[in-house]
């Protein structure tokens, strides 16, 4: 695959919870190596397009597609559903999501956090797996953490401990659904500089963000959200540096001012 070619693409996508539409016609590209940031304020549908692109949430409208293949759909309107479950099983299994609020499992120390989905949901060896998770605890800066609980972790450290889950599923692309928003400042950037190291090695992500130097720093493309339609869209330089939409230079305004 070429490196031009979509890993994930949305169109024309639609999405309303009863008579909210909370989505109104967004189209989102994520090439093979490419970083894709979406900003804008509480209630844009930054995270219902991310959810609906990894088919946690069913939309009304439109096309999602990964890898070229379309997702199959059956019924219309709000009774719109996958068509296909093995469809879906396998994109989510290549769609790895890391949440706000960590999701750790508490019973399980964070090596089986890790290695949980790989050997349950992929059937993999977990010898192998085991090998691969204290590598990648390694690679964001807590494999000395490896046997411990979720409850004895910092937020930092929790937060990086799913970023290596969310890799252990050795995923084509990651989804990050404000990955720093439930974190003080410091701990922010035990988070940021992990996700900055994925960005350097080129690996395809989509990111919802409230942290405009997050976005600036690792886009290749940045989504400006407003009120369920995209506003604006482009380069970061260009989107942060010169904006030309007046609602995207209010938002860009109160986020420096915060």
């Amino acid at each position: 695959m070429s490196q031009r070619e979509a890993v994930i693409e949305i169109r024309d996508l639609h999405k309303s919870y009863g008579a909210l539409e909370v989505l109104k016609g967004v189209s989102v590209r994520a090439d093979r190596g490419k970083v894709i940031s979406l900003i804008g304020s509480s209630g844009s549908g930054k995270s219902t397009l991310l959810r609906c692109c990894n088919l946690l949430e069913d939309s009304q409208k439109g096309e999602i597609l990964f890898n070229g293949e379309a997702v199959k759909w059956a019924g219309e309107g709000l009774g719109r559903h996958p068509a296909d479950r093995a469809q879906v099983t396998r994109i989510r299994t290549n769609l790895s999501m890391v949440f706000q609020q960590f999701n750790l499992w508490a019973h399980m120390t964070i090596l089986q956090n890790v290695m949980e989905c790989p050997v349950t949901v992929l059937k993999r060896d977990p010898k192998e797996v085991a090998v691969l998770a204290r590598q990648l605890l390694d690679k964001v800066g807590i494999g000395d953490k490896a046997d411990n609980w979720p409850a004895q972790l910092s937020g930092g450290q929790q937060q990086r401990a799913a970023i290596a889950r969310a890799l252990c599923m050795q995923p084509e692309a990651l989804l990050f659904d404000e990955p720093t928003s439930a974190l003080d400042p410091e701990l922010q950037q035990e988070v940021v500089k992990v996700i900055k190291d994925l960005a350097n090695e080129h690996r395809t992500m989509i990111i919802v963000t409230h942290d405009m130097r997050l976005a600036a720093d690792v886009s290749d493309h940045v989504i400006f959200l407003h009120q369920g339609r995209i506003e604006e869209e482009g380069p970061p330089e260009t989107l942060f540096g010169t904006p030309k939409s007046e609602r995207l230079k209010q938002f860009l305004s109160a986020s420096v001012a915060a």
